[in-house]
């Protein structure tokens, strides 16, 4: 999703005079031609992620935007404590762009893995956290975050949407499919897993993708489907704690609402070994194959 992010930056560039891109010395192959809009407007500090956030937090103060790029554990996990007390605690505006949420550096390792990144964010204050769920989703995801005044940061990914599919405006939760067996709730590109093992249900699912976290309302059709079919599989490649199942059943237990909650979320690595995302999802039992098989056997 990083070169539609580009195109996207790119796209308003020279229209939004007060927007800065800040990199850790990341974005090769991606983000040149937004180098080349931006000029001045766009600064390499370096792999330095903490003077990073701290500098996007006093440019923020002066009236800018910045945007704070690097890969996604780059850009959450070592500035952390700037990302807490000097924007979030603040309520600076500061968009942070991660790349490669979950595990999609693959063989790279834990490193380079993000799969707690929405619950430390989300956590903290005045933060949402934006989540497309593939490539065609990043525009109206990524204007969306533009659109808060205050802190954010930029879950991408990679996943493509299958043809066929239109999908309604952007929504923190749009239904994308409809079925009558299963309530299917995802965030990521992970929720095309999901879609496509829903396809070969009998019966098939209503599927809807999360799009921000933390998200303040569940849909009125969210929750007409689960009273409809009474159980909700939370598909996520993120861990268990504080991600999107946990919000949920918050939620449900506030509206009153008792569905089964069937939950399938990153595992880590239960094996000690890493692979390629495709291993991983595996691994968790986020694949398409793992997803049909237990909604099939739920549903019986």
């Amino acid at each position: 999703m990083r070169k539609e992010f580009s195109c996207w930056l790119e796209s308003i560039a020279q229209t939004r005079n007060e927007l800065i891109v800040l990199t850790g010395d990341l974005g090769f192959m991606a983000l040149e031609g937004v180098a080349q809009r931006l000029e001045k407007r766009f600064v390499n500090v370096g792999v330095s992620e903490q003077n990073m956030m701290s500098m996007a937090a006093a440019l923020a103060h002066e009236g800018m935007t910045p945007l704070c790029y690097s890969i996604a554990p780059f850009a959450v996990f070592r500035p952390a404590e700037q990302i807490r007390l000097d924007i979030c605690l603040h309520n600076k505006n500061v968009k942070i762009v991660g790349n490669g949420g979950g595990y999609g550096y693959g063989i790279m390792g834990a490193t380079h893995h993000a799969i707690e990144d929405l619950a430390m964010l989300s956590s903290f204050q005045n933060m949402i956290c934006y989540i497309p769920f593939h490539n065609g989703d990043v525009a109206s995801v990524s204007d969306a975050m533009l659109a808060y005044n205050g802190p954010s940061y930029l879950r991408l990914g990679f996943g493509i949407l299958p043809e066929g599919i239109t999908l309604p405006p952007y929504s923190s939760i749009r239904k994308i499919a409809s079925g009558k067996i299963w309530t299917v709730l995802g965030v990521g590109p992970v929720v095309l897993n999901a879609l496509r093992a829903t396809q070969e249900l009998s019966g098939g699912a209503d599927v809807f993708v999360v799009s921000e976290l933390p998200c303040q309302e569940l849909s009125e059709d969210f929750i007409e489907s689960l009273r409809r079919t009474g159980k909700v599989l939370v598909v996520e490649e993120h861990v268990e704690r504080g991600g999107l199942a946990e919000w949920l059943c918050l939620k449900l237990l506030k509206a009153g609402l008792h569905p089964q909650v069937q939950h399938q979320c990153a595992k880590g690595y239960p094996d000690k070994l890493y692979g390629s995302q495709v291993f991983h999802q595996k691994q968790s039992r986020l694949d398409e194959k793992h997803l049909l098989t237990l909604m099939r056997q739920n549903h019986e």
